[in-house]
């Protein structure tokens, strides 16, 4: 079963940036051809699409209020995907996740919090 493992997030004050990574494991060639998206999860409400790219990574869309601010990619030979987030708000506040879609895998990764406060 594959296994998703998020890190980079943190605690950064509004304005700041972060670069969250998504490591996949046990995919063998199933990421290279899964279209993978980040989600977020805030604090009482589900869990929503925030950005997605397909398998070539020359194919991607962002929820409207992360538009010029974050950055999807990918690097299939590495089995990880990527989302550097800049200019961060406190509504931008949740805990991010990564997963294929529009069908997940099955399951899903610890989370990575990401949390902007001053």
């Amino acid at each position: 079963q594959v296994q998703l493992v998020e890190s980079g997030g943190g605690l950064v004050q509004p304005g700041g940036s972060l670069r969250l990574s998504c490591a996949a494991s046990n995919s063998g060639s199933v990421f290279r051809i899964a279209a993978m998206g980040w989600y977020r999860q805030a604090p009482g409400t589900e869990r929503e699409l925030v950005a997605s790219i397909n398998s070539g990574g020359d194919y991607i869309i962002y929820l409207d209020s992360m538009k010029g601010r974050f950055t999807v990619s990918r690097d299939n030979a590495k089995n990880t995907v990527y989302l550097q987030m800049n200019s961060l708000k406190p509504e931008d506040t949740g805990v991010y996740y990564c997963n294929r879609r529009p069908v997940n895998f099955g399951s899903w990764g610890q989370g990575t919090q990401v949390t902007v406060s001053s």
